[in-house]
This record gives C-alpha cells, sequence and structure tokens, in this order.
C-alpha cells in the first residue's frame, strides 16, 4: 500500500480536515489545526508532501520520527499540529486496512464507556447556574466554565469574588450531584491565581485548569500551597519532551494533551504512558471536531488514567456556522452517522467501528470547503489600562 495524496479542507466553525488517500482505495482521515492558524498549519501539512507521497502508510512510527526529527528545528504549536493530523489519518488508514478500531492497536480496551463533559457560560460567564441545571437534566455528570474576563496582575477582588459567587450557584442548586471544572485558561497571574485558587478550595471542584500559563510552570509549585483541587494543564504543550518536567515536578494532577496538538495519537499515548508512571491523570484537550474527538476517544478507550473527555457539543467557540447562523451540533455536520457521538447520560458508548469508528460526509465537506473563506481568529482583549491581556 502506498500514500498517492492529501488533500486539506478548511471548515467551519474554526476547523481543518485532511484526507489520505492510498493506492488500495483506503483513505484516512485526520484533524491538523490550531485554532486561529489553520491557513499556518495547512502549509505545514503541505510541506510534508513530498515526503508522504510514495510511502507505506503502515510505518506510523517511523513516517512521525522522520517529520519530527528531520527538519533540525522541531515542535511548536503549528508543526506539531500538521505532525497530529497526518499521524491521525494515517492510524485511520491502518485500522481500516486490518478492520479494527485504532484502540486495539494500541492495546485493545481497558474501559467499557467514556466519561465526557460539557461546556457553559461562554468566554465571559454568565448565565452559569441556569446552564449548569441544564447540563445536569440532559444527562452530563461534569461541566466546566471559564473562571474569568480579563485579569490584570494585580487586580480587584470584584473578579474574584464574581467567579466564586458563580460556582457556589451551581454548588446551591445542585449540591455534589455535578462535577465542576473551572479553567482559568492562563488569564489569571500567578498573584491573583493563589487566591482564586484558595477562595474556590472550599467548593470540592473537579479541577482547576491553566492557573497560570505554561510558560509560568513553576508558579504551580506555590499555587499547589493554596489549594487541594487537582490542578490540570497542558493544552499548550506540543510534545512528551514539554511534559517530561511538568511530570517531574509534581505539582499538576491531571494532563491535558491536544491529540490535534501534540504530535497525535502516537505521542500522545507516550505521554498518557509518562503520566502513569507519575500516577497523573489525563483528560484530553478537545474543543474541535469530529476527527479530533474520534482521535481522543481511541486514546482514552485503551488508556487506563484516561478519565474524562472534553467535547466540543454546545461549546461556545464552535456556535458560527458557514452562513453565520448558530448551529446546534457542528460535530455531527460533517459524519454520514451523526449518532456516533449522541451521549447516553454524559457518556459515549464505545463503538468497534474499524480505524477511527467515523464516516466523513465527504461530498458535505467538499461543498462548505469551497464556500468558506473565513479563518476564525480569537478576540484580543485589553486591561482596564489598555494592557494587553490574556485570552
Amino acid at each position: 500500500m502506498k500514500i498517492t495524496d492529501m488533500k486539506l479542507y478548511k471548515l467551519p466553525p474554526r476547523w481543518l480536515f485532511l484526507k489520505i488517500e492510498t493506492d488500495e482505495g483506503i483513505s484516512g482521515w485526520g484533524e491538523p489545526v490550531v485554532e486561529g492558524r489553520a491557513d499556518t498549519v495547512r502549509t505545514a501539512v503541505e510541506e510534508f508532501r513530498n515526503y508522504l507521497i510514495g510511502k507505506d502508510p503502515m510505518k506510523i512510527e517511523d513516517h512521525w520520527q522522520v517529520m519530527y526529527r528531520t527538519g533540525f528545528y522541531r515542535g511548536g504549536p503549528e508543526v506539531m499540529s500538521a505532525i497530529a493530523g497526518i499521524d491521525q489519518a494515517l492510524w485511520d488508514i491502518k485500522g481500516k486496512a486490518l478492520n479494527t478500531p485504532v484502540y486495539n492497536l494500541l492495546g485493545g480496551l481497558c474501559r467499557d464507556k467514556l466519561k465526557v463533559y460539557r461546556w457553559i457560560g461562554g468566554d465571559r460567564p454568565s448565565d452559569i447556574k441556569n446552564s449548569a441545571i441544564e447540563a445536569y437534566n440532559e444527562g452530563y455528570p461534569a461541566i466546566k466554565m471559564n473562571a474569568t474576563e480579563e485579569v490584570h496582575y494585580i487586580d480587584t477582588f470584584d473578579k474574584i469574588d464574581a467567579t466564586v459567587e458563580r460556582v457556589a450557584a451551581i454548588r446551591d442548586a445542585l449540591g455534589m450531584k455535578l462535577d465542576i471544572a473551572v479553567d482559568f485558561h492562563g488569564r489569571v497571574h500567578k498573584s491573583m491565581a493563589k487566591v482564586l485558587a484558595k477562595e474556590l478550595d472550599k467548593y470540592h471542584l473537579m479541577f482547576i485548569e491553566e492557573p497560570v500559563l505554561i510558560e509560568n510552570k513553576e508558579a504551580f509549585r506555590e499555587i499547589a500551597k493554596y489549594t487541594s483541587t487537582p490542578i490540570a494543564t497542558g493544552e499548550r504543550m506540543f510534545s512528551r519532551w514539554d511534559f517530561k518536567t511538568l511530570l517531574q515536578e509534581g505539582y499538576v494532577d491531571v494532563i491535558q494533551p491536544d491529540l490535534s496538538h501534540a504530535g497525535g495519537i502516537s505521542e500522545c499515548k507516550k505521554i498518557a504512558a509518562m503520566a502513569e508512571a507519575y500516577d497523573v491523570a489525563v483528560a484530553p484537550h478537545c474543543p474541535l471536531g469530529p476527527i479530533a474527538l474520534s482521535a481522543c476517544v481511541q486514546l482514552d478507550c485503551c488508556t487506563p488514567n484516561a478519565f474524562i473527555q472534553e467535547q466540543s457539543l454546545g461549546i461556545h467557540y464552535n456556535k458560527a456556522g458557514i452562513d453565520g447562523t448558530d448551529v446546534s451540533n457542528p460535530l455531527a455536520d460533517y459524519l454520514v452517522d451523526p449518532t456516533v457521538f449522541k451521549y447516553n447520560n454524559g457518556f459515549i458508548d464505545i463503538n468497534d467501528k474499524p480505524g477511527l469508528g467515523i464516516e466523513i460526509n465527504e461530498e458535505f465537506v467538499k461543498q462548505v470547503a469551497e464556500e468558506y473563506n473565513e479563518t476564525w481568529k480569537n478576540p484580543i482583549w485589553r486591561n482596564f489600562d489598555g494592557t494587553v491581556a490574556e485570552w
């Protein structure tokens, strides 16, 4: 079997799909994208074309090593996301060729079902209580919410109080019936993150996420002194070498590699195994499309320290359809069988379909890609004094 072609499709709301074709008629799909930099990642994927065309798609590890090691300059979000999408597509091909799910090629099932969580509240958290009740009534066992809006290096305690009040409202309404994760989103600097982590501790959260940016990972040591809540991070880390020092330092309880950013299924399986050796849980980051989520599910199925999966159904980033209107389920829009991601009381039922376990509606993908000329960009935020704030 030989790779014969690679096709890329930029799609709303903010996704990039890759199809790798072979001379035996078996194709695989991947999702190589950095949110807001789809065109840059597209170029990075194309730069691997000359190497991949004509190669055996079954030699996944060797291709990964060539793409990563032989460019001399390595790593970073765009290159690793390009490798990630290619890796996903190659695993999809291999699973289809052998007529088995990818998880069977990675050790086989170690769980019967997979817990997911739903986002609530949007970028500027609002209507949190009612959204949490709605998620609970829909059967979700867990939700995640952004903690704050803009936060300066030293800011007012009004912002701390507002976050605490939102979490308290959920606990008042539902008690401990719903797991709550609070995402600081790297918006909060160390001085305020310590305060916020301490104030939230009494609400017994599932985890707090990115209390500071990962480039300030030395601050995790200090933040951990102020809370017993598990600390999560990792969506902006791109290889096992990035995660190595984080795990060695021992202040993080949950890692969140993104299978569309951190080198794909191959690399994230190794990252998860490293985390298991440090008694650290895995909750893959995935506010993306159906291919990325399918890759995550394959990994989660055979990874014992994976405990919950992010998914983008209902997430505020992915509401804009091709005509600018809201779409209820962009995950399903591009699938032949949209019931694949129909959750059962907040859990994904594991299917036994080959490859990544989904079938892309290619004709619809082509139609939408021809009409879509936008590029999603995250907003630019500023603090009260005009300085640029973290989004």
